[in-house]
């Protein structure tokens, strides 16, 4: 095989991995409003860039900056808060086929502002999708962690888990971070740390997003995750399937 050919065969085999039919959500959970540089949105960035030089349309969401009320209902306005912006920003969750929970670590666990995501995700999670599965289910979900301080897989095993119990398909090597060294020190996008550079992180990043994007052309393009046991309204209308004879009639 001549040089010329082996690059045409490589370059077809790039091309084939287009996912020009994937949407993808980054929820940016820093504590910091906008206009402030936060560190988590240099990972998002470079995972982001990834996933749009495969046709990905991409969203960044930083939830500080909007006002979600806390509370275990889709729309908390209707139980008493003065304002909930979550129906606006679930509407684009339910837009993506991927979703990525992304934040700082702050002793030693999630922010804040993550731990009010997830919360909110969770209203949400008794609602049914078209199949009569859990709303979530057909989707995929990922997480970033960034920080200067110890925590990424504990922050990320609570996020992932949280994911996959609302109905997220969660892929292999699902999660990526960078904390530098242990203990006060530089973050992530300060001059000198080190971080846009690091190997270890670059590399689970970029695997993180490939998977991520694997599952969810796996699970788009097969008409979503199988709608057999798992059917919600069926359950509810009296079908068991642990059952000899599983069908409601």
């Amino acid at each position: 095989m001549t040089a010329a050919t082996s690059a045409a065969t490589s370059a077809a085999a790039a091309d084939a991995y287009r996912f020009d039919d994937l949407r993808a959500l980054f929820v940016n959970c820093t504590l910091k409003p906008s206009p402030e540089v936060s560190n988590t949105q240099g990972l998002i960035d470079k995972s982001r860039a990834i996933m749009a030089d495969r046709g990905v349309a991409t969203d960044v969401i930083r939830a500080v900056d909007h006002d979600l009320a806390p509370g275990v209902y889709p729309d908390m306005t209707e139980h008493g808060a003065a304002s909930d912006l979550w129906p606006v920003l679930y509407s684009r969750v339910m837009d993506a086929d991927i979703l990525v929970l992304c934040g700082p670590i702050w002793l030693g666990d999630n922010s804040s502002v993550m731990k009010r995501v997830v919360e909110r995700l969770y209203s949400c999670s008794s609602l049914l999708n078209e199949q009569g599965q859990y709303a979530y289910y057909g989707r995929a979900g990922g997480c970033l962690i960034t920080g200067n301080e110890d925590g990424v897989k504990h922050c990320a095993m609570n996020v992932l888990y949280s994911l996959q119990h609302l109905g997220y398909t969660v892929p292999p090597q699902a999660d990526a971070g960078w904390v530098g060294p242990a203990g006060p020190g530089p973050s992530y996008l300060d001059p000198g740390s080190g971080g846009p550079e690091n190997d270890f992180t670059n590399r689970n990043t970029t695997f993180m997003t490939w998977n991520l994007m694997h599952m969810a052309a796996l699970l788009k393009r097969s008409g979503g995750f199988p709608a057999h046991g798992n059917r919600r309204s069926e359950w509810d209308a009296g079908c068991r399937y642990d059952a000899p004879n599983p069908e409601h009639r």
